[in-house]
């Protein structure tokens, strides 16, 4: 036990300076990603009935894309939790994860996400600047 705090310790500034590094890589990537997912999303998305997850077909190629797509969702909904605690849009973040990957239930979780007034309004904010309508839920 006392090898881990020795280690700890000794690399204590280390992990910090690593620490802050990806908080900042993590915050511009944010701020350059985030605007252009949230202006893909269509006005009437939460309006559509419920959505059941398929694959369109069969192929190699649609089956590695679909695992790409996870693994970044994935990736963007962990850099969004990490945001909660460092600088960063956390929430718009998982958001923006939730809507990349596919699962079942995603659909219902979006819109149960985004039904929540502060995140809707910050959606809309993002696509109020770049000139383009606002999400509807209702």
């Amino acid at each position: 036990m006392t090898n881990v705090f020795d280690f700890i310790s000794a690399n204590f500034a280390q992990g910090l300076y690593a620490l802050a590094t990806v908080s900042v890589i993590f915050l511009l990537v944010s701020i350059l990603l985030i605007p252009i997912l949230v202006a893909r999303i269509p006005a009437d998305y939460f309006l559509q009935p419920d959505k059941s997850v398929r694959i369109k077909s069969r192929s190699w190629s649609s089956l590695v894309l679909l695992i790409v797509r996870n693994i970044f969702g994935a990736l963007l909904i962990l850099a969004g939790i990490i945001m909660l605690a460092l600088p960063g849009q956390g929430i718009l973040t998982i958001l923006a994860g939730l809507f990349v990957m596919n699962f079942p239930g995603k659909y219902k979780l979006e819109r149960y996400i985004v039904s929540k007034p502060t995140v809707l309004n910050s959606l809309n904010w993002i696509r109020r600047r770049q000139k383009i309508s606002e999400i509807r839920i209702n």
